[in-house]
């Protein structure tokens, strides 16, 4: 058995702390120690979104770093964005639009969503969401609809 590292770091807003490889990737220990599995696992390369987190206000594919290295820092989940006012303006905006189709890259995608919005305050035209989503890939929609979904989601209602 590999020795373990022991990390704390705060996930979603709560402290948390985990015994981790010190190989294994965020990925991995969100889904096969945490239990959040709206993180996806898809290329396993960092080529396809399926997987971005956002770690200390940048967007990351969590399965490209490291576990440990999440010792000390903040990481939020798709889990972790659901359930906020943008949360639900994206997640409603995506079925509206109709973004949402076999469903596999959304969580990576809201993740990515929620990074640009923040990131980009206000200044997020057509052309800043398409290459905010270029790390993203989807297989369904042709990007159009998330595009649309992205910019509804942007304006906040009043």
């Amino acid at each position: 058995m590999s020795p373990k590292v022991e990390i704390s770091f705060t996930l979603n807003g709560t402290a948390r702390s985990a015994a981790v490889p010190p190989d294994m990737s965020t990925l991995a220990m969100l889904r096969e120690v945490i239990g959040l599995t709206g993180t996806k696992y898809a290329c396993g390369e960092g080529e396809c979104g399926a997987c971005t987190v956002i770690v200390d206000g940048q967007s990351v594919n969590s399965c490209l770093m490291f576990a440990a290295d999440c010792d000390g820092r903040s990481v939020t989940t798709v889990e972790g964005v659901v359930d906020t006012p943008l949360g639900e303006r994206l997640r409603d905006a995506f079925v509206q639009a109709g973004a949402v189709q076999c469903g596999f890259c959304t969580p990576g995608m809201m993740v990515q969503a929620k990074h640009l919005i923040d990131s980009l305050d206000g200044r997020l035209d057509r052309e800043a969401i398409k290459r905010g989503i270029e790390g993203n890939l989807c297989r369904c929609t042709g990007y159009v609809k998330i595009v649309d979904a992205i910019a509804a989601a942007a304006q906040p209602k009043g």
